[in-house]
């Protein structure tokens, strides 16, 4: 039997979802190869974390690059279009053939059955991230094979929207938590409470579009805070950024230069340590809108605010459960107020934040990224 991992994605933030799964594969022992497919925008990061986890190395494997004319479209549309992507999956066709299984931390590879006519390839659905967008309840997500489930929140928002197939779902837990622990290394000189804003790439969803400089500005001032401002890799990737549930655009310009000047705020816009949850270890209190990091943040459970400067109807909605976890703020003044003394995490906000991540995440003593490939195999075997 063989089974791929594939990353293929502009940036890195996937490869955590996935890579550890097929690195548990290989430390069983089985009969199956395992080979792990990647494009250039992923490589670097699935060789980072494969040699700083013991255990045989595995078989990493550089994919066919997308054509120049695919390149083009994508540059040409702000990288709004993912036509490089799919380019890759159509330029690699004969590898996907080889495979009984591929194992994606994303839906594009879909195509692959529904365009590309790999009708016998099994697609097995890591997901990334455990949020509570409605993207990650679309359609598309009951197109898998297999879908690996962090908890019981994602199974039952799934099966609510009819798209758990019977005997194609397991709860595995998040193998994303199986990774070494990063290390503390000192990120400000001065001691004060540290804020995480972290805000995501959704137009629709987004604080940065509407208040993101001016957040900037307002801890530039702060002779309080140590800010770290880490959003999702993928808010500077592009130079438009298309939401489509629901449908907005948006223009994707970075922090002004000045921003960069202060040593109590440090501005990381993708690299390592804004994956491995360097910065949601370190920080007191998170700061952000629809990210899925805030189910890493509350891991340990710590003060939380939300922003909402489009003053979106969230209460009730399962789109805004992670909201729960804190207090909504909808203006710069509203920050101002909340922040005007250090937070504190008070007992029935604690209880909330530990019912929410157990809802959310299914973790036992046994690794999740073992659970995640016993239930491959098991699946296989099935199959």
């Amino acid at each position: 039997m063989h089974i791929g991992f594939l990353f293929n994605h502009h940036g890195a933030h996937q490869v955590a979802h996935a890579l550890p799964v097929a690195l548990a594969l290989l430390g069983r022992g089985t009969n199956a190869r395992v080979s792990i497919l990647v494009s250039e925008g992923c490589e670097g990061e699935v060789r980072r974390l494969a040699a700083a986890t013991p255990g045989a190395a595995p078989e990493i494997v550089r994919l066919r690059p997308p054509s120049a004319l695919a390149r083009a479209a994508n540059r040409a549309s702000g990288r709004a279009l993912p036509t490089d992507i799919v380019s890759t999956l159509r330029r690699n066709l004969d590898r996907f053939r080889t495979l009984d299984a591929l194992v994606v931390p994303e839906k594009t590879s879909l195509l692959l059955k529904s365009l590309f006519g790999l009708k016998s390839l099994k697609l097995v659905h890591t997901r990334h991230g455990a949020g509570d967008r409605a993207i990650g309840f679309d359609k598309a997500s009951g197109k898998f094979d297999l879908v690996l489930l962090s908890g019981e929140k994602i199974r039952d928002r799934l099966a609510e929207a009819d798209l758990l197939k019977e005997n194609g779902h397991a709860i595995v837990g998040y193998p994303k938590f199986d990774l070494a622990p990063p290390s503390h290394p000192r990120l400000f000189p001065k001691d004060r409470p540290t804020v995480l804003y972290n805000p995501h790439p959704s137009p629709a969803l987004s604080s940065w579009y509407r208040m993101g400089p001016a957040i900037l500005d307002w801890f530039a001032r702060s002779d309080r805070y140590n800010l770290i401002f880490a959003p999702h890799v993928m808010l500077f990737r592009k130079r438009v950024t298309a939401s489509l549930s629901p449908f907005a655009l948006g223009w994707n310009l970075g922090p002004r230069a000045d921003h960069y000047e202060h040593d109590h705020m440090l501005i990381d816009t993708g690299s390592a340590a804004s994956l491995d949850m360097t910065y949601t270890d370190a920080a007191d209190i998170y700061l952000g809108d629809a990210s899925s990091q805030v189910y890493e943040f509350i891991r340990r459970p710590r003060p939380c605010f939300f922003l909402n400067p489009r003053g979106l109807a969230w209460q009730g909605n399962p789109d805004f459960a992670h909201w729960r976890a804190g207090t909504v703020l909808t203006s710069i003044d509203e920050l101002d107020s909340a922040l005007a003394e250090t937070p504190t995490l008070s007992p029935a906000m604690r209880a909330r934040q530990e019912d929410i991540f157990g809802y959310s995440f299914d973790l036992q003593d046994r690794p999740s990224s073992e659970r995640a490939a016993e239930a491959i195999l098991d699946f296989m075997a099935r199959a």
